[in-house]
């Protein structure tokens, strides 16, 4: 089973520059591994920390768009 597809074109490359999985990212994030995956793939909004905790975790420096997909809760 492939892992689910990232909502968003750039933290799709950042996680395949990375070369890390959804189960890494949320180690190093404390998070479960389910709510990683639902950040990326859109299901939830990330809270403002949970999302500057993963750009920091991605090496992502550019600032989002501000769009919906980019939105936090």
């Amino acid at each position: 089973m492939s892992a689910p597809s990232p909502q968003c074109a750039a933290l799709a490359a950042a996680i395949s520059k990375k070369g890390v999985s959804y189960g890494q990212i949320a180690a190093q994030l404390g998070k479960p591994e389910q709510h990683v995956i639902d950040i990326v793939t859109g299901a939830v909004k990330p809270t403002t920390a949970e999302f500057d905790a993963l750009a920091k975790v991605l090496d992502i420096k550019e600032p989002p768009p501000n769009d919906r997909a980019h939105a936090t809760a």
